[in-house]
């Protein structure tokens, strides 16, 4: 199976799948053709027959993942228009990442922020450098994650450290992450891709079928959390044309704090 991206690389070694998002100027943030690619891209990780394993990572050093980027917000950026509730298939992505037959390990070297930090929460393992920083800023800008990146983080952390991290934005260190259970393992950065390949490699003399239905068992019981995304999205649809998360757009790319409460109902 051949395809051509433009803002991932996609690649298969010895003991894994490759997926990275390959935008690195702007922090890895994703935009429309990001998620398609990246759904187009776990699609094809799920029929490779040779490997295990997934590592999920951002190009270059800064981060592994920033969100979505906030300046093409809901817009039309290029090859793909607006899809899916809020303008590009999010709610898509999360569900290919979690049905996947592969063990997904999330490398992540620097920010795992905003939607980047929901994607490293859904994934199977998560293996960190002592660089990486982790943390929510939905509600700094006007937005949420009303599903996986909630209800199923709470399953992750437990409930009072879940309501902390989105209600405070705060960020995180590798090393807090590992103490919450958010992540599996920390090492020194220049550690991290052999670590990756260590667990891979692991993973990869393991059976197919036999981890593929322990995910699903994994899955199944939080599978509910599905439902509950899919009918947040549609309330955060709404949300996002209003003029209070619109001011937290326009805050965030004119480098200012956003005035909320004149905008609130």
């Amino acid at each position: 199976m051949s395809q051509t991206f433009k803002d991932i690389l996609y690649t298969v070694s010895e003991n894994a799948v490759h997926i990275t998002i390959n935008r690195p100027e702007v922090y890895n943030a994703f935009r429309t053709q990001t998620v398609e690619e990246l759904i187009q891209a776990f699609r094809m990780a799920d029929e490779e027959k040779t490997v295990n394993c997934v590592i999920f990572g951002g190009a270059g050093d800064k981060a592994f993942c920033t969100g979505g980027d906030q300046k093409v917000h809901l817009s039309d950026d290029g090859l793909y228009g607006p899809r899916g509730m809020v303008g590009l298939p999010i709610e898509e992505l999360q569900s290919a990442i979690r049905d996947c037959r592969k063990v997904v390990i999330a490398r992540v070297q620097g920010y795992a922020i905003g939607g980047g930090h929901v994607f490293a929460t859904i994934c199977d393992l998560t293996l960190a450098a002592d660089t990486a920083q982790f943390g929510q800023m939905g509600p700094k800008v006007g937005s949420a994650d009303p599903g996986f990146g909630t209800a199923y983080l709470a399953r992750i952390v437990g409930e009072k450290k879940a309501r902390e991290i989105w209600f405070l934005c705060r960020r995180y260190t590798a090393q807090q992450a590992l103490e919450m259970g958010l992540v599996n393992k920390v090492v020194p950065k220049d550690e991290l891709d052999a670590e990756c390949e260590l667990w891979a490699a692991e993973i990869n003399a393991l059976s197919p079928t036999a981890l593929a239905l322990s995910k699903r068992s994994f899955n199944a019981d939080s599978e509910n959390i599905r439902g509950i995304s899919f009918m947040g999205v549609a309330a955060v649809k709404g949300f996002y044309q209003t003029e209070e998360s619109k001011e937290g757009v326009r805050a965030f790319n004119e480098k200012r704090k956003p005035d909320f409460k004149k905008y609130a109902s």
